[in-house]
């Protein structure tokens, strides 16, 4: 929400006008308020749209109230500056994004960052301490998996994983030895699972989480929520404490910006936004506008993607040089029941993202992605664009070779993100891309 003083030059003091959420008892829908929640054209001499903020700090009404926002920064006071102070901490863009990035997933705060890696990041820094133990599912996000073995590592920081589609049993057990080796402080799950788009049963972990904790121990779950949030998945429905996203994707969708957010509970937020002010992780003023602009066209673009991405990969399950396609809306027609019925409980949509195996190894690989025509040979997701690029040796190549085998990340693994071209055109080029190997 924009802070009460003027900041373009208008009349000061002006408090702003209070946000329409309902309307006759309906609670309006995120795709509506992301048009306007969180800002009042009236501040800021009439735009309709933000400006971009781009200045360094801040200037204080008084005296007395720079001291009232430091007491937030600082901790003294929860809950973070009451008003604008300096932009590591906070500044219009930013909070105009983050009071609508909560709204996606009815959470009650969220913060952005540089990067998806930078929220993470923060976020392992606020919970973990020397000595402590994580538990994760895996695979994680190759960066993630770094992160957290060998720079945390250095600090005295161990880790235990279970499977993306482990059974609630399998999980429990890998807690429960957790337990015996240090204070577990932190739960980390990515979902689908990045390459692979293995499931994790949230729901599973919550109650693993809660039968073996107290409620004065209990570690945070947190979950990348990068590949389905925020329309086809909202974890926090399911036992999730905080969600994170690499907003890079979906959320900024067009290729053009590099972010990062989480959302969750004030009370987890809190401290999360006392290590970002410290180390200087929040996403810059401009970026924060771009976001605010893309997000009034998520829930349109990920639809579109959704349709695109199940006419492909219909075309592209049975096909002669095809071994299996990963994509979740496969899952009810048969196959792992355990993965379906995550699924069901978890989902509304299959998302646009998959995983390709074709016949063969690198070479095959390599041969289809040389032969792309319309797809953008590329890593990341989530864009107006088809991407494609072969993990095993890009995105995971950091990742040891016995730990790629046991996770399913092979030579011949292919990660596809559809894009909202004409599904038409994108089946003809992966034609004739499968015919060139």
């Amino acid at each position: 929400m924009q802070d009460e003083n003027d900041l373009t030059g208008a009349t000061p003091r002006r408090r702003p006008k209070a946000d329409v959420l309902e309307i006759g008892g309906r609670k309006l829908k995120p795709s509506t308020l992301m048009m306007g929640h969180g800002f009042d054209p009236a501040l800021s001499e009439g735009s309709l749209k933000p400006p971009i903020f781009l200045t360094s700090t801040f200037v204080f009404e008084s005296a007395a109230a720079g001291k009232r926002h430091f007491e937030g920064v600082t901790g003294k006071r929860p809950g973070g500056a009451d008003g604008l102070v300096y932009s590591r901490f906070n500044g219009p863009n930013q909070e105009i994004l983050e009071d609508r990035l909560s709204l996606w997933e009815d959470a009650e705060d969220a913060l952005s960052f540089s990067s998806g890696m930078s929220a993470i990041a923060t976020l392992l820094l606020t919970f973990v301490q020397p000595g402590d133990v994580i538990v994760h599912s895996g695979p994680l996000y190759a960066a993630t998996e770094t992160l957290i073995g060998r720079i945390l590592g250095r600090f005295g920081v161990t880790w235990l994983d279970f499977p993306a589609g482990a059974t609630r049993d399998e999980i429990e057990s890998v807690v429960a030895r957790a337990k015996t080796q240090g204070r577990v402080s932190l739960i980390y799950l990515e979902s689908p699972a990045n390459p692979t788009n293995a499931l994790v049963d949230v729901q599973a972990v919550a109650s693993v989480r809660d039968a073996l904790f107290g409620e004065d121990e209990r570690p945070p779950i947190a979950i990348d929520n990068t590949f389905l949030g925020p329309l086809w998945s909202r974890p926090l429905d399911h036992g999730a404490d905080l969600s994170v996203y690499s907003l890079t994707k979906y959320a900024g969708g067009h290729s053009d910006l590099v972010a990062g957010g989480v959302v969750g509970s004030k009370a987890l937020i809190n401290p999360i936004r006392m290590m970002r002010n410290t180390i200087g992780t929040i996403t810059d003023p401009n970026s924060a506008w771009m976001l605010l602009r893309s997000l009034e066209t998520l829930e349109l673009r990920m639809s579109r993607a959704g349709e695109n991405a199940a006419k492909v990969c219909a075309f592209l399950r049975g096909h002669a040089k095809v071994e299996t396609v990963g994509y979740l809306g496969f899952l009810e027609d048969g196959g792992d029941a355990r993965q379906a019925d995550i699924y069901r409980r978890h989902c509304t949509g299959a998302g646009s993202t998959f995983s390709l195996y074709l016949k063969g190894g690198e070479r095959e690989a390599f041969a289809f992605l040389d032969s792309l025509k319309i797809a953008k040979l590329a890593v990341s997701l989530g864009g107006t664009e088809t991407l494609a690029s072969a993990p095993a040796a890009m995105t995971h190549l950091s990742v040891p070779d016995e730990r790629k085998a046991a996770l399913g990340i092979s030579d011949n693994l292919v990660r596809i993100s559809i894009g909202v071209e004409d599904a038409d055109d994108l089946i003809a080029d992966f034609d004739q891309a499968l015919a060139a190997i």
